[in-house]
């Protein structure tokens, strides 16, 4: 399914749609199979971060996106480079930060900052989310953690703000395993509106149409998956060229589990970028 499909899905454009692209960096597992505490530990990431990328024109995005891809395989340089080769179900279906060749990665980038689009990003700590299940299977005896939970919770998060202002949103989440959680997301998304008509009194009625895709279906995710790579390499690493390359078409990163100002946590924005120095000085959190 590519970009036209999608669009059939998803119906005709309107003015005043906004289009989301929503994915996940990091993984939302907090323990091992014998239920002790695996954050941190190899395979499972210490942090755990979803990003919304708010894209003014997914089209023309895709056009670029296939045009730079074009370009690379058409290029001698790139000859018999392993993560290129079809089989291999990588560059050669989608972008993707992890496994592209840092050349690839920055021809990728070079596209990104050209357009105009807004990226969002929430972030967990895993080490809080830990300490939050202790103390509520201390609780509730039947409780046990499922990593959809912090997943939803996160989603809920991300939209908080960001369905009320125009006439109509189409969200493409980046398909999760196997399952269908198409039901779940819409569900999380209407809590989303709820909890802001309570604080804002302001009910939001506009038409939200909800569609889970793989990153070959669609450009956007695969420009979504970048800027998710670049927040992660950060965090994870300390690495803040990619974010500091990128951030003039960031709006905002919230690290919920920062407390060191707020209880509600830490915004970042354009006028406070995210830098290794912020992410180092709240390791002894």
């Amino acid at each position: 399914m590519g970009e036209a499909a999608l669009d059939e899905a998803l119906g005709e454009t309107m003015p005043a749609i906004r289009h989301y692209f929503v994915d996940e960096a990091g993984d939302p597992t907090l323990f091992n199979r014998t239920r002790q505490v695996a954050v941190g530990m190899e395979g499972c990431s210490r942090y755990f971060i979803l990003g919304l990328l708010d894209v003014e024109d997914p089209d023309t995005l895709s056009a670029d996106m296939e045009r730079v891809r074009k370009e690379i395989f058409s290029d001698p340089y790139f000859r018999n480079v392993p993560s290129l080769r079809p089989e291999a179900r990588k560059t050669a279906s989608a972008f993707h930060a992890k496994d592209d060749l840092p050349e690839v990665r920055h021809k990728v980038y070079q596209v990104l900052v050209h357009h105009d689009m807004r990226f969002f990003a929430v972030v967990r700590d895993k080490r809080a989310v830990v300490a939050y299940v202790r103390q509520r299977n201390e609780r509730e005896r039947g409780y046990r953690y499922h990593p959809n939970e912090l997943y939803d919770f996160m989603v809920r998060r991300l939209f908080r703000d960001h369905l009320h202002k125009h006439d109509e949103y189409r969200i493409v989440f980046a398909r999760r395993g196997r399952s269908d959680r198409t039901a779940a997301l819409r569900k999380a998304i209407q809590d989303a509106r709820r909890n802001f008509e309570k604080k804002h009194g302001i009910v939001a009625r506009a038409p939200v149409t909800i569609l889970a895709a793989t990153p070959h279906e669609c450009a956007g995710l695969q420009a979504v998956d970048y800027f998710l790579w670049a927040v992660q390499r950060l965090y994870e690493r300390g690495e803040d060229r990619y974010v500091g390359y990128l951030w003039n078409r960031v709006s905002l990163v919230h690290d919920i589990d920062d407390t060191r100002e707020a209880p509600y946590g830490r915004y970042y924005t354009r006028e406070r970028p995210l830098t290794s120095g912020a992410v180092e000085n709240r390791s002894g959190i």
